[in-house]
């Protein structure tokens, strides 16, 4: 029912249960009128749907989130109780239009009522739909699903972790590639719901479980086989997406057929689009490896040539070379420049004593012109006092009878003086 056709009900029973104005008996308390009320619209209106648009949205606090619901004509009070509102799948904002399921309930100390939503989901798109569009917008924005965040594989994974119920046909066709395509890899089977009421939550924890195993697994897939979007919309819940998001294990999500997309594809590491093709993206196949391997070997053989070849002309230059081909020529020269060098210094050493003989030649004729004893050469002599040997040079210093000593060019003469002429002041 819309909004103004509860109200026209609602009004209704009120006028049926005020009773005759004029009939004292009937005269009813306020309390008493609100019990009545109370008790015929709760009575009545036990869980009825509701189509109408929401307004005056608030969210305290509490966690309870309270709002009106309203058409062209008319409006009533709906509330959501906390322990509802926390499993929505979908934002509320004013002028969404939504159907509402719930119960009629009377306020009796403000003497109104309203409606206690137990479910809600949008008109239109659709409930799933429009909850996974929102809730996918709000977790990118949060960088979840940011390419650069996902992390590579491991390329040989000796221990992986598979998340989902151990009764479902993923387990089987996981195990049976995983047989085929490797040896000594174990499989892990953790075990949870995939569908239904609370299985989010557990796949959360199974997620959880699987980060905190000793010794570590290398990589862990959360799968299960195809299915409704009602049934595979647990992996569109936030707490599964949140728990792959803080994952430490890389984590591959495969759920559902080729055209299922979920938020746990969006977030994982790496998307597979069925269980079995998430098997042979994780284990590679003993033919795939041993091809690889012999690409490997052939390019490592022609590296090894190419450096084999390129070492052999490198020889082949170093070994054409005259140093090597005729090492004794080398040390010839050096011989040869040795007895060179050692005939230009014996050259360089004459030139030098001669240059200096010279010179020393020179310097003795300036000493010879001044010498004392090419003055007395000239005819001239020298007198000293015999007594003390100091050179006469003034007569008058001389005493009469004090004898002297006259050197000349050749030989000597010793005197005594017997008068003196001509002596100085």
């Amino acid at each position: 029912m819309v909004v103004r056709s509860l109200t026209g009900e609602l009004r209704e029973m009120v006028r049926e249960s005020t009773g005759a104005f004029g009939d004292p008996s009937a005269l009813l308390t306020v309390a008493q009128l609100t019990a009545q009320i109370k008790q015929a619209l709760e009575g009545t209106f036990h869980s009825v749907c509701v189509l109408g648009e929401i307004s005056d949205i608030a969210r305290p606090q509490s966690g309870h989130i309270y709002l009106t619901l309203k058409d062209a004509e008319s409006q009533i009070r709906g509330v959501i109780w906390r322990s509802v509102a926390t499993w929505l799948r979908f934002d509320l904002d004013d002028g969404l239009q939504v159907i509402c399921r719930g119960d009629v309930e009377v306020y009796a100390p403000r003497g109104s009522y309203q409606l206690v939503i137990r479910q809600i989901e949008p008109r239109g798109a659709g409930a799933l739909q429009l909850a996974l569009a929102r809730l996918q917008k709000k977790l990118a924005a949060e960088g979840l699903f940011d390419a650069a965040r996902k992390r590579p594989l491991p390329r040989f994974p000796r221990r992986i972790a598979l998340v989902t119920s151990p009764t479902g046909a993923a387990v089987r066709d996981f195990l049976e590639v995983v047989r085929q395509r490797a040896y000594g890899v174990h499989v892990l089977v953790v075990p949870t719901r995939v569908q239904g009421d609370g299985a989010a939550s557990e796949i959360a924890r199974a997620i959880e479980t699987v980060n905190r195993m000793r010794p570590p697994v290398d990589v862990m897939v959360v799968t299960r086989g195809g299915g409704s979007v009602e049934d595979l919309w647990c992996f569109n819940e936030e707490v599964v997406v949140r728990a792959i998001h803080a994952s430490a294990t890389p984590v591959v999500s495969a759920v559902g057929h080729e055209i299922d997309v979920t938020l746990s594809d969006l977030v994982a590491d790496v998307r597979a689009l069925t269980p079995t093709e998430a098997a042979q993206r994780v284990v590679p196949s003993v033919e795939s490896v041993a091809s690889e391997l012999a690409g490997l070997r052939r390019r490592l053989r022609a590296a090894l040539a190419a450096r084999a070849g390129t070492a052999r002309a490198r020889l082949e230059m170093l070994a054409a070379r005259r140093v090597l081909r005729r090492p004794v020529d080398r040390i010839r020269d050096w011989e040869r420049r040795l007895d060179e060098l050692q005939m230009r210094a014996a050259r360089a050493m004459q030139r030098a004593v001669q240059q200096a003989r010279t010179e020393i030649a020179a310097q003795a004729g300036k000493l010879e012109s001044l010498s004392p004893l090419a003055v007395l050469a000239r005819g001239y002599c020298l007198t000293h006092s015999a007594t003390d040997g100091t050179l006469v040079t003034d007569a008058g210093r001389l005493r009469i009878g004090e004898r002297i000593t006259t050197r000349y060019a050749a030989g000597s003469t010793v005197s005594r003086v017997e008068t003196i002429d001509g002596a100085g002041p």
